[in-house]
């Protein structure tokens, strides 16, 4: 197997941070060999740590920074890696030249002069793909490698703990606390639901203006700010439906892992989400920046048992064409070949 060598110049928590060490740690468990060069997060630190993967701290900087990149040469160098993976942009401008590949994992548009150079650029979609030729990029060099999404051990969140009626419907949103993801829309929803509960799991920069709006709209005493979780699995054991309306979603993790634990699912129809939802079978789909339309969704799977436990196999179903099984041999696939070319 081909040592490859996965680069994160991030320090924030999301969907992108978290895969990248479910992939990591998956391809290490895998027998891939795998290490992992990070900029400091003692979380991210800790679980790397605890499934063995070897890892190093560095920082990432700005345009000032002229250490890092010498630095992870030398690591990439002890680790023996023949494929260096830069994960978004901050990577790749620290992502050294050697005598190793070097592959750009893109989970949204980004701009590809920071790619320069590169052997391969990844996208976790096939729009993503298509985009990339689109720019310019040479076909052959541009390939889509979906994320995985498995549910773990983990058993439900207990509801007592959080103050949730054993009876209400617990929706559940996903996500940074950001305006790209639209918790404004489900905090409006609520509204027109009065018996459920809804769960908010992330933190960021609009956590305040969205606590203010839950009191303006009198809906606070139903919502529970959960803030960075790192036991999503039990989250979503617990939840009844998981409400999913971003604006702006390339791909949708979210709605992979409410597929992967058996989880009816609704989204908003941002790229992401329209392409993976089948709208009526494994999922609902509803305008961007409808309320109504979103209530109406809600409405319907709680009130319609058999849509609701129809929809939720058929995404479970669906989770199983994006396993483990089937994502990790394709990236080993592409590090094999393009370690081959370079031999």
């Amino acid at each position: 197997m081909t040592p490859a060598l996965h680069l994160l110049g991030s320090a924030a928590d999301g969907g992108a941070e978290t895969y990248f060490v479910d992939l990591v740690t998956a391809l290490h468990g895998a027998g891939q060999p795998t290490a992992a060069a990070v900029r400091k997060h003692p979380g991210r630190e800790a679980r790397l740590a605890a499934e063995g993967v070897p890892y190093e701290v560095f920082d990432f900087g700005g345009p000032f920074d002229l250490a890092t990149r010498p630095a992870i040469r030398r690591y990439a160098a002890t680790q023996g890696a023949q494929v260096l993976v830069a994960w978004m942009n901050r990577a790749a401008r620290h992502c050294p030249k050697g005598p190793w590949a070097r592959v750009g994992r893109l989970g949204g548009y980004y701009d590809l002069k920071n790619y320069r150079g590169f052997d391969a650029l990844v996208g976790n979609t096939a729009d993503i793909r298509d985009w990339i030729v689109a720019q310019g990029w040479p076909a052959d060099r541009a390939h889509h490698i979906p994320n995985f999404a498995e549910p773990d051990d983990s058993p439900a969140q207990s509801r007592a703990l959080l103050d949730t009626p054993r009876e209400a419907p617990l929706l559940l949103a996903m996500g940074r606390l950001h305006s790209a993801k639209a918790h404004d829309v489900t905090l409006k929803a609520l509204v027109k639901i009065p018996d459920a509960v809804l769960w908010i799991a992330g933190t960021g920069p609009l956590e305040g203006d969205l606590r203010e709006l839950a009191h303006d709209l009198g809906v606070a005493d139903r919502v529970r700010w959960l803030g960075w979780r790192n036991d999503a699995g039990a989250l979503y054991r617990a939840a009844d439906i998981v409400v999913f309306p971003s604006r702006v979603e390339p791909l949708g993790n979210v709605v992979i892992q409410a597929w992967a634990y058996g989880k009816p699912v609704i989204a908003a129809e941002a790229a992401g989400p329209k392409v993976l939802i089948r709208d009526g079978q494994d999922g609902l789909l509803v305008p961007i920046d409808d309320v109504q339309a979103l209530v109406l969704a809600i409405h319907r799977l709680i009130h319609d048992t058999p849509l609701r436990e129809g929809i939720a196999a058929a995404g479970r179903n669906h989770a199983s064409e994006v396993s483990k099984a089937v994502v990790l041999p394709q990236w080993e696939a592409l590090f094999d070949q393009l370690a081959g070319e370079r031999t």
